[in-house]
């Protein structure tokens, strides 16, 4: 078994994010990988008016999930599981999804979808630069505030700016339908309220609670290790 990890908007370096439930993981013998998302800049063209996009992001999580055949778990996180949910159509090897925090889409929609009418005051939004971002002064309170201060640091050195664009396009299709799916409920998450994830997670199979901000992967990684250990 493997996990393919989709992080959320507006940060880079996956592989840190993600880095903690890893290592719980290959602990167990259970290796990962965490693609990067070309609309966070984290490829060879900047976000902005003519960047990168959901297209080009599900395209690059596809490329990581079609080059193994080994029984894959794929993870979305926040906008990760917009992104997992189209990339992982098709996917033989693909068995389980797991959303954490995340948006859960139909065919259709998109994070516009399920946006405020007014923007949080957490997002900077640039629609002359074409980009969007978390606010830093608020990032910490807002995303990790259940996270131990040098996470907190690191966290906020990997904030980046985001194509704008990709709060429109919707998704074409989606996995789903068709696999086992796990939704994690972050309880005390003050970007995605748990209301809003527990409307999600009617769409899933099985719901977990946990007691954590929006990234238990960085809190509580164990917690998060010990569920997909459980879906091998």
């Amino acid at each position: 078994m493997r996990v393919v990890f989709v992080h959320g908007a507006c940060v880079r370096d996956g592989d840190w994010w993600w880095h903690l439930a890893a290592e719980a993981l290959q602990r167990r013998g259970i290796h990962s990988a965490a693609p990067a998302l070309p609309s966070c800049g984290e490829g060879d063209r900047p976000a902005g008016p003519q960047g990168p996009g959901l297209t080009e992001d599900v395209a690059a999580v596809r490329a990581v999930l079609a080059d193994s055949d080994e029984p894959t778990v794929v993870v979305g996180h926040s906008y990760g599981g917009i992104v997992a949910a189209e990339a992982a159509v098709g996917v033989e090897s693909v068995r389980h999804m797991m959303f954490v925090s995340s948006y859960l889409p139909e065919p259709g929609e998109s994070l516009s979808t399920f946006g405020a009418p007014e923007p949080p005051l957490f997002l900077d939004f640039d629609p002359e630069g074409g980009t969007f971002g978390a606010v830093p002064e608020l990032f910490a309170q807002t995303f990790v505030q259940d996270c131990p201060p040098e996470i907190v640091r690191e966290s906020g050195a990997r904030l980046t700016r985001q194509t704008i664009s990709v709060a429109q396009q919707p998704v074409r299709a989606v996995a789903w339908h068709d696999l086992p799916t796990t939704y994690v409920v972050c309880t005390e998450d003050r970007g995605t309220p748990a209301a809003a994830q527990r409307e999600f997670s009617r769409r899933a199979d099985t719901v977990v609670e946990l007691g954590t901000g929006h990234h238990p992967f960085l809190s509580e990684p164990q917690a998060i290790a010990d569920i997909l250990a459980g879906l091998s």
